[in-house]
C-alpha cells in the first residue's frame, strides 16, 4: 500500500542557524523540508515545483527580501501559503506582512511548537478549501448549466435566458410539461447566482397536505396546534440568503396564495402561532406543468400572485420539441446509467434509434430516462436493438412512413437530424400539404414544424 505523499514545505532564510531549526522541526511533524538560503532561489524552485503548499520566508535578507518574494509568488498567482518571519518584533512589520497578502507572521527568535501550530492550522485550512472547490466544482457538474443536455434551437435560447436571468434577484416562474426538468433549471440559477454559497431548499407544494403546508413554510411555535410539540423553523427562514423553489407552485391552496403574496412583497414571516415578524431574503424561483393563465381565469389561482410570479419566465419544451437532442441525451444517460448498473458501455441499432426518434414521449426527459435504465438493468448484449426496448415503443410507436430503412443513400446509418426530417417531409406529404395536421401526426407544436421547415428552406432541402 502507498505511502500518502508528504506536504512539502519551503523554509528561506539567510541565516543558517534559524533555517535549519526550522527545518529539523517541521521535519519531525511529517513534513517535506525544502531549504533556501536565498529567496530567487526559492521562485526559481517553484516554478517547477507547483505541488509546494507553504512557504516560511525571513522578512529581512541580502537581495530579494521577504515582501518582495511575498509580491512575486502573489503575481505569478502561485497557489501557495506564505509566513513571514520578522526578526524585529515590531508591531509595523507585522501589519505590513498581513497588510501585502502574507497568511501568517512569526517572530524570531522562533517558537518552534508555535511555528508547527500555525504551519499545521494553515494547511489543514488550505485542504478544507481545496475540498470546497472540489466539492463546488462537482455540484456545478450535478447541478449547473452543463447538467441539463441539450444543443437544439429551443435549448439554446433557453440557456440564453437563463445566463441573463441566473445573476439577478428576480422571482422566475419556470413552466414545463411534467418531466422535462424543471428542477434542474432551477439549480443551474442558483449554482450561476450570487447566491451560490447559500441553501437552496425545494418544495413541492403538490405533494404535502393543506394542513401541513403552512408549517413547512412559514414554521411554527411549540403549543400552536395539536402535535407542536417544538418550535418549527419554516423554508422561508431557512433560504435566508438563498433560494426557495417551489415545485408544482398552481397547486398551492387560495389562503396560502394570499400569504405567499404578502411574504413577497413585504419579506417578513410570522410562525404560526407566533407573533414576531421575522425579515427574510430569498429568491423566489417557482415551477408548474399547468396552465397558469387558465387558472387565472378561472379563479383557482390569484392574477395578482400569478404576476408577481412571473417576473421572468423561463419554459422548459418538451421532448417532443427537441427531437434533435435525443441522441446527445441517450447518450449522456447510457453511459451514466452503465455506470451506475455496472453494465458495459451500450450503442443503440439504427433500428432501435428510429423507434425511440418516433415515440411521443409523453413522460418527456424523465421517460426516456426511465426507458434506458429499464433497458441497461435487464438486457445485457452491448447493442440495444428494438427487441429490447419496452412493447408500448415497439407496438405503439407510429410506423415509418414509407417503411425504408434508417439508413442514407452511401447505407451508412442516418443522424437523428435525417430521421427527422424524412419524417417531418413524408408526413407532409401524407397530409398533402396541411401543416397543422402534420403537426399533429407527428406530437409536435405548429411552430416548431414551421421552424424546422424555414431551416431545410435555408439548407434548399425544400422549395420556398
Amino acid at each position: 500500500m502507498n505511502e500518502p505523499i508528504r506536504p512539502r514545505i519551503l523554509v528561506i532564510d539567510d541565516e543558517a542557524g534559524s533555517r535549519e531549526s526550522m527545518a529539523m522541526a517541521l521535519d519531525k511533524s511529517g513534513l517535506r523540508v525544502q531549504t533556501f538560503d536565498d529567496a530567487d532561489k526559492a521562485l526559481r524552485f517553484l516554478r517547477d515545483h507547483d505541488e509546494t503548499r507553504l512557504a516560511i520566508c525571513d522578512l529581512k535578507m541580502p537581495g530579494t527580501d521577504g515582501l518582495e518574494f511575498l509580491a512575486a509568488v502573489r503575481e505569478q498567482n502561485l497557489d501557495l501559503a506564505v509566513i513571514l518571519v520578522t526578526g524585529y518584533g515590531s508591531i509595523e512589520s507585522a501589519v505590513e506582512a498581513m497588510r501585502v497578502g502574507a497568511d501568517d507572521y512569526l517572530t524570531k527568535p522562533v517558537d518552534l511548537y508555535e511555528l508547527r501550530q500555525r504551519v499545521a492550522n494553515l494547511l489543514e485550512n488550505k485542504q478544507l478549501r481545496e475540498e470546497v472547490t472540489t466539492l463546488r466544482q462537482m455540484l456545478d457538474k450535478k447541478w449547473g448549466f452543463e447538467s441539463i443536455i441539450g444543443s437544439s434551437p429551443v435549448m439554446e435560447k433557453l440557456f440564453d435566458q437563463m445566463r441573463l436571468v441566473a445573476p439577478t434577484r428576480s422571482s422566475v416562474l419556470v413552466v414545463g410539461e411534467s418531466g422535462t426538468g424543471k428542477e434542474l433549471v432551477a439549480h443551474a440559477l442558483h449554482h450561476a447566482s450570487p447566491r451560490r454559497d447559500e441553501r437552496f431548499l425545494a418544495l413541492n407544494c403538490g405533494a404535502i397536505p393543506a394542513d401541513i403546508l403552512e408549517s413547512e413554510l412559514f414554521g411554527h411555535e411549540r403549543g400552536s396546534f395539536t402535535g407542536a410539540v417544538n418550535r418549527k423553523i419554516g423554508k422561508f427562514q431557512l433560504a435566508h440568503g438563498g433560494t426557495l423553489f417551489l415545485d408544482e407552485i398552481s397547486e398551492l391552496y387560495p389562503e396560502l396564495q394570499v400569504k405567499l403574496l404578502r411574504v413577497l412583497e413585504e419579506r417578513q414571516v410570522m410562525r404560526v402561532g407566533g407573533s414576531e415578524l421575522i425579515d427574510v431574503d430569498f429568491r423566489l424561483l417557482a415551477a408548474t406543468n399547468r396552465d397558469m393563465a387558465k387558472a387565472v381565469a378561472e379563479g383557482r389561482f390569484r392574477e395578482d400572485l400569478y404576476y408577481r410570479l412571473k417576473v421572468v419566465s423561463l419554459e422548459v419544451p418538451p421532448l417532443r420539441e427537441r427531437v434533435g437532442d435525443l441522441a446527445i441525451l441517450i447518450e449522456h444517460f447510457l453511459e451514466v446509467l452503465c455506470q451506475e448498473h455496472g453494465a458495459n458501455p451500450k450503442q443503440v441499432s439504427p433500428e432501435a434509434m428510429e423507434l425511440l426518434a418516433r415515440h411521443p414521449w409523453p413522460g418527456n426527459v424523465r421517460e426516456l430516462k426511465n426507458v434506458l435504465e429499464s433497458v441497461v438493468v435487464f438486457h445485457r448484449s452491448d447493442l440495444i436493438e428494438p427487441s429490447d426496448l419496452p412493447r408500448e415503443l415497439r407496438d405503439g410507436a407510429p410506423g415509418p412512413v414509407s417503411g425504408g430503412p434508417v439508413q442514407n443513400l452511401s447505407g451508412a446509418p442516418r443522424t437523428m437530424a435525417e430521421i427527422e426530417r424524412r419524417a417531418i417531409l413524408e408526413t407532409l406529404e401524407l397530409t398533402k400539404g396541411r401543416r397543422a395536421d402534420a403537426a399533429k401526426t407527428l406530437g409536435i407544436g405548429l411552430r416548431t414544424l414551421q421552424r424546422k421547415l424555414k431551416e431545410y428552406r435555408e439548407q434548399g432541402i425544400v422549395e420556398e
